[in-house]
């Protein structure tokens, strides 16, 4: 992640990114999508004094951003990730949501793995002490401490996080299984493209941090070898498997 860099700033809740989904899913073209999500988030977020920055207006921008086509982008893994959508149940559909906001936005990813870390050194995590650990790789500005709060606050609404009691102080929520074999290889695909596609471990893909709220069954390497987007980086017998976006392996291994 870039310093300076943030784009998720807003509270965004699961069932507008489920609306934006299905949008994108039937074809809807991007100037009635824009609309049809002014519409539905008109009594939820104000527009403010300046409509161009006002806070529909950048929850909209999120939302198109994750699900539409944007120029420049590789299509495929937004295109399989709407295809899921279609035939998972809700709990697993949220997975996906998940690792396309990850996939677009750096910062929701940063705030993640760091929620993540906390939660698993010390079984809570603190709001102050998560925007801490953003602001050293963002740069120490409100808008840091806001766009934290925000996702902490979106985190909460989709039910991965639970307050402790204290303000400020989060708990892990119960965690949800993953054991859809499609569903796992296709978060091994999106974490990679959240982390820059080099070669890791599943086990580092799947369990770290940033999957915090998920329990996912590892697919097995050669599953993943049947894969076009796939290289598999092996390292002597004595070593696990890596794998890599395809052009990717040569990036630094990540264990």
């Amino acid at each position: 992640m870039k310093a300076g860099q943030i784009g998720f700033s807003q509270r965004i809740r699961l069932d507008w990114l489920e609306y934006t989904a299905g949008l994108a899913r039937a074809g809807t073209p991007r100037s009635e999508v824009v609309a049809a999500l002014g519409k539905r988030l008109r009594d939820k977020l104000s527009i403010g004094n300046d409509p161009k920055r006002g806070t529909r207006n950048k929850a909209i921008t999120i939302l198109t951003r994750v699900w539409l086509p944007t120029p420049g982008e590789t299509p495929a893994l937004r295109e399989e990730g709407l295809a899921l959508l279609q035939r998972l149940s809700e709990s697993d559909r949220m997975l996906v949501h998940w690792c396309m906001c990850m996939a677009v936005y750096p910062f929701f990813g940063a705030v993640a793995e760091a929620t993540g870390r906390l939660l698993r050194l010390q079984g809570v995590a603190g709001a102050a002490q998560v925007q801490r650990r953003l602001r050293e790789q963002a740069g120490e500005r409100e808008t840091v401490a806001r766009a934290v709060r925000r996702i902490l606050r979106s985190f909460i609404d989709w039910g991965v996080l639970r307050e402790a009691g204290e303000k400020g102080i989060y708990r892990n929520a119960a965690r949800r299984t993953v054991d859809d074999e499609g569903l796992a290889v296709w978060t091994v695909r999106a974490m990679l493209a959240a982390t820059g596609g080099g070669p890791r471990s599943t086990h580092a893909l799947l369990r770290g941090p940033r999957l915090f709220p998920f329990e996912i069954a590892l697919p097995s390497i050669r599953l993943l070898e049947t894969g076009r987007d796939f290289e598999i980086v092996r390292q002597g017998f004595d070593h696990e498997a890596l794998v890599a976006l395809a052009g990717k392996r040569s990036d630094r291994t990540g264990q």
